[in-house]
């Protein structure tokens, strides 16, 4: 059967603000249509969103190359002493591939790949491990430091360490659990196919509808404690802020998610509902102390479609213009209402099983189909549209 997709459009209208930055440490941007526009990376907002999500269900994941360390220490807090818990750690990784992971060697033992697993008691999971084949790691520990004295003619006495020490099934199963946010998101952990999740969402960068420039705030901090004399300034500096209205689009591939739920349906709905609530409500966080930019989206947009998912990205590509009195929700408002009534004109509806919206704007939006009164309202609905049964063939 033909996978099945929820599409979300979202209009938001962002006041001055630095949500995302980029290397030399200004608001990202990015040419589209030939214009300047703000920028928000899906990273930023997928990392948000995915934090928010793990808060809500009290189901934290980690994404971290320090699982090692962790590990160590949560040895050496039983007990173990120094050594022998740093050798029993690295076996964590050791073990999980024919070849082992790598690791970094002359530092920490921290891995090169960052490992995406639940974090609640991944570390006490693996100490718990440990303990289990502790006299099996003393000693090869022990084989380890002692000298080598081969006999002249023989080949030197193989390293212990060189080989997994823990099962490695057991290990395997720790570093393959997974929470809902690994069933959203997917995860990929590089010669361990068994940890390969495909992710069910797909987001789009978020940029203006509109062209707009990096604006710059110019500040200064003053020194409480200045003496007689002294500079009551004690440092200048210039920030850059943006703001706008941004389009944010994201996918989600519901047959895929029921594929990484097991095929639970009421997990996967309740999951689908949630990652809709948080991607509306969610933004990065940065420098939210000096800026506060906490509005919701002005117009949202939900279209649940079999086969592929379609992003309304074009209908921005030549950038709104202000009305007369300023502003560019309105003309945005109108152009994603447009174009998505010349998308279906264009590929029909066969494949679309519902839409709808929710706006601030007193008047309907034509092309938008069913208007709804609140979030919670849409959410329901699109979520009902998703569960349909499919169609008879």
């Amino acid at each position: 059967m033909p996978a099945r997709y929820l599409d979300l459009h979202v209009l938001q209208d962002i006041p001055p603000s630095c949500l995302n930055r980029g290397e030399y440490n200004e608001p990202k941007s990015i040419i589209y249509g030939n214009v300047q526009r703000p920028m928000l990376s899906s990273q930023s907002m997928r990392r948000a969103q995915r934090t928010a999500l793990e808060d809500i269900l009290d189901e934290p994941a980690t994404r971290s190359r320090m699982l090692p360390p962790r590990i160590a220490r949560t040895l050496r807090d039983r007990g173990w002493p120094e050594d022998l818990a740093t050798f029993a750690a690295a076996q964590i990784p050791r073990s999980a591939l024919a070849k082992g992971m790598s690791t970094d060697s002359e530092g920490d033992g921290r891995t090169d790949a960052m490992i995406y697993a639940p974090a609640a008691t991944l570390a006490d999971d693996c100490a718990d491990l440990c303990e289990r084949h502790r006299p099996a790691l003393e000693k090869a520990l022990a084989l380890t430091e002692r000298p080598a004295s081969p006999r002249k003619g023989s080949k030197a006495r193989n390293d212990p360490a060189s080989k997994p020490l823990l099962p490695v099934g057991d290990v395997v199963d720790l570093l393959t659990a997974r929470t809902a946010t690994i069933n959203l998101f997917g995860r990929f952990l590089a010669g361990l196919p068994e940890a390969h999740v495909a992710g069910a969402v797909q987001t789009a960068p978020a940029w203006t509808t509109h062209q707009s420039d990096l604006q710059p705030d110019f500040f200064t901090a003053v020194d409480d404690w200045a003496e007689p004399g002294d500079a009551v300034a004690a440092h200048l500096d210039t920030a850059y802020l943006t703001a706008g209205v941004f389009y944010r689009y994201t996918s989600v591939n519901i047959t895929e998610l029921l594929t990484n739920t097991g095929n639970d349906h009421n997990k996967t709905f309740d999951l689908l509902a949630l990652y809709i609530d948080v991607f509306l409500t969610t933004l990065p966080q940065a420098k939210k102390n000096s800026t506060a930019p906490f509005t919701l989206p002005d117009t949202v947009h939900y279209a649940v479609r079999e086969r592929r998912p379609v992003s309304y990205a074009p209908a921005f590509h030549h950038p709104v213009k202000a009305e007369r009195t300023g502003g560019h929700l309105a003309p945005s408002r109108t152009a994603l209402s447009t174009y998505a009534g010349t998308l279906n004109t264009l590929i029909g509806t066969r494949h679309l099983i519902d839409s709808g919206y929710v706006t601030t704007a007193e008047a309907d939006l034509d092309h938008l189909a069913t208007r709804h009164t609140s979030f919670d309202s849409l959410t329901a609905a699109a979520v009902k549209a998703a569960r349909q049964p499919e169609p008879a063939a």
